[in-house]
């Protein structure tokens, strides 16, 4: 099993290298109990990664990504100030790039840094914070409403996504695999293009990333490349499980989770602002 999750993906080649068990693909699940093996046999571990472990993780760090978006929403000048649009934009634009670079750093670790990824929730935090009031100042007349039914649907997605993995037992396959980490690549690519040309006469408004139908069309192919993720996740964590990974592992999981969760988060705030934009 492999993830298409960069995050994840980036600590495999990683774990092949430093130990002899940590290799996704060669992981084996003892049908006769609660933990699976490795080939070669790992060595027996009372600090498995569990699924309550990563529960937790995962529970701490997006607390610290609402509490850091909680404190930037409100420290931060009401919109309705001259020039507090600028500086709430400026503090995201900010957020995201620290964020962005946490996020390399976190992925192209051998060995996961808790504190590392503490840090890359709480600058999301402040991303998150930024983008969801100048949204909101932009399209809701500054009305926090439009962020919380973000975040409504974004809790929905989630336990949607895990319930029909668990319910319908959902199998990831390898080709399921490959044409999502090559769709999400192909994606980022696009975005990363669009990003730089946006700074040239070439694209108005945002291109791919504006404000209207085509942006909205853009933000739905994200969120269904978002819920692939989840189910790729999920299906990690859950082979992480049964393999035996270090508790320590449960952090990369966390931080992997999180990245998809903010990055579902965003684009279904980007579709109601659209919509908000429109009526």
């Amino acid at each position: 099993m492999r993830s298409s999750n960069p995050v994840f993906a980036r600590s495999e080649e990683f774990n092949r290298a430093t130990t002899p068990y940590s290799d996704p693909s060669q992981w084996t699940i003892d049908l006769n109990g609660d933990a699976g093996s490795a080939t070669p046999q790992a060595p027996a571990r009372t600090d498995r990664m569990t699924v309550d472990s990563v529960v937790e993780k995962t529970g701490i760090t997006l607390g610290l990504v609402a509490l850091a978006a909680a404190v930037t929403w409100f420290l931060t000048p009401s919109l309705d100030t001259p020039g507090a649009l600028g500086v709430t934009m400026t503090l995201a634009m900010g957020g995201a790039i620290v964020g962005f670079v946490l996020a390399m750093v976190n992925s192209f670790k051998k060995v996961i840094s808790p504190a590392l990824v503490l840090a890359y929730a709480a600058v999301e935090g402040v991303f998150v914070g930024g983008f969801s009031k100048a949204i909101a100042g932009m399209f809701a007349e500054g009305s926090p409403g439009i962020v919380f039914q973000a975040v409504l649907a974004t809790i929905i997605a989630f336990a949607a996504t895990l319930g029909a993995y668990k319910f319908f037992n959902i199998q990831v396959t390898e080709k399921f695999r490959k044409v999502v980490t090559i769709s999400v690549f192909a994606f980022v690519g696009v975005i990363i293009v669009n990003f730089i040309l946006s700074f040239t006469p070439l694209v108005n408004e945002g291109g791919l990333r504006g404000f209207g139908m085509l942006g909205l069309l853009v933000s739905a192919v994200a969120v269904v490349l978002a819920v692939f993720m989840l189910i790729l996740d999920f299906d990690y964590v859950e082979k992480g499980v049964a393999a035996g990974l270090p508790q320590r592992e449960s952090w990369r999981a966390a931080f992997g989770l999180t990245v998809t969760l903010i990055w579902l988060y965003i684009e279904i705030l980007r579709i109601l602002a659209i919509f908000a934009n429109n009526d």
